[in-house]
């Protein structure tokens, strides 16, 4: 029979792969292809999952690779916008293309009848490579070669068939600018082989391990990977609920007595959002807290205390204070180490500010 493996020890193998046991003075580049990519839809919050993860990180370190193309935002796991490395960006895309096709002909694929999508991909690539668009503008210039189509159907079917990524200032710290696109290939300027299924897995394991097929899946949008896990050089565990769970022979697995920090999470942290059962660091109570936010399209900031969900935070700005909201979703013990770590995130997020705390026993609102 497989060795037990606890949830408790789960969280603790979980938190030092993802760098949340201690901050890292590995690179920016380095931790984010460590991650396998950090969901970044939101333009900015994903640099407090860099912060929370890299000892001394300025918002600068990352929004310098955004600006070189070392690092670029593109729909891959579950078809969301991630964070990643060009390098991961060209190897990934190819072997996930199919979860973005599977959504976007779910969604499009009636309102994209009788258009060739051989055709729509080599006219929406030359639209965007000639300059950056917003999918808005893109379907309008579509719409003028196919009229009786719904221009918001074309550009989204180029996003399913064309690998784009978001070109800055969008998603670089304290600028704006619209959502526009271009091809990944023509923005990076430089070719990498595919990856293979089995290296998907072995990048999620190291990152995520132990873990089922389940989660795989549902981190990646892919399915069938079973018949891909089983083949592997693979430890074996189960869970308290019996079920199977793969790991890398030497990926780390800490004890469970290893202490946990406080951490101060973002809203769409893959910590919460790679796993099929998310119990590792989700509690019950958290759980229901998370039901609460449920079809609103908002995630919570969640507040790791001992490894798993506590709470949530928020910040609010006024005449030059910047003031984080504590939410407690259960008595939280050491609420001085929250409320000291949260200092310290508002030192990073708003360091011209005057800064102060407030405690709420309940959990904030969408």
């Amino acid at each position: 029979m497989d060795p037990l493996i606890s949830r408790r020890a789960l969280n603790r193998a979980t938190l030092e792969r993802q760098h949340l046991l201690r901050r890292t003075g590995r690179t920016v580049i380095e931790v984010v292809e460590d991650l396998g990519g950090l969901q970044a839809q939101t333009p900015h919050t994903w640099y407090t999952g860099l912060w929370n993860r890299i000892a001394g990180f300025r918002p600068a370190d990352a929004a310098e690779l955004l600006l070189s193309r070392d690092l670029v935002r593109i729909a891959l796991q579950r078809s969301t916008i991630h964070l990643v490395s060009a390098r991961d960006c060209l190897a990934m895309r190819p072997l996930l293309q199919v979860v973005t096709e599977r959504m976007t002909r779910t969604t499009f694929g009636k309102r994209l009848a009788g258009v060739d999508l051989d055709e729509l991909a080599a006219a929406g690539r030359a639209l965007l490579e000639e300059r950056p668009m917003t999918f808005a503008d893109l379907g309008r210039a579509l719409a003028e070669r196919w009229p009786g189509n719904d221009p918001h159907a074309l550009g989204q079917g180029v996003r399913c068939l064309v690998p784009l990524v978001q070109v800055p200032p969008r998603g670089v710290w304290g600028k704006s600018g619209p959502i526009a696109h271009t091809s990944a290939e023509s923005w990076i300027g430089f070719d990498v082989p595919p990856m293979t299924p089995a290296e998907l897995v072995r990048r999620y394991l190291a990152a995520f391990g132990p873990a089922s097929v389940q989660d795989v899946q549902t981190w990646s949008g892919l399915t069938r990977l079973a018949e891909v896990v089983e083949p592997m050089d693979l430890v074996r565990f189960r869970d308290e609920a019996g079920r199977t769970l793969y790991d890398l022979p030497d990926a780390p697995r800490p004890g469970e007595d290893v202490p946990a920090p406080v951490r101060l999470m973002y809203d769409f942290d893959n910590l919460f959002l790679s796993y099929a059962d998310r119990s590792r660091a989700i509690t019950e109570t958290g759980a229901a807290a998370l039901q609460g936010f449920m079809g609103t399209n908002v995630m919570p900031r969640a507040i790791l205390v001992d490894g798993v969900t506590a709470g949530d935070w928020t910040v609010t700005r006024a005449r030059g204070v910047s003031t984080l909201n504590v939410h407690q979703w259960e008595p939280i013990k050491v609420l001085d180490e929250v409320e000291e770590e949260g200092r310290r995130l508002l030192e990073f997020l708003a360091p011209g500010d005057e800064h102060d705390i407030s405690v709420f026993d309940r959990p904030s609102k969408p």
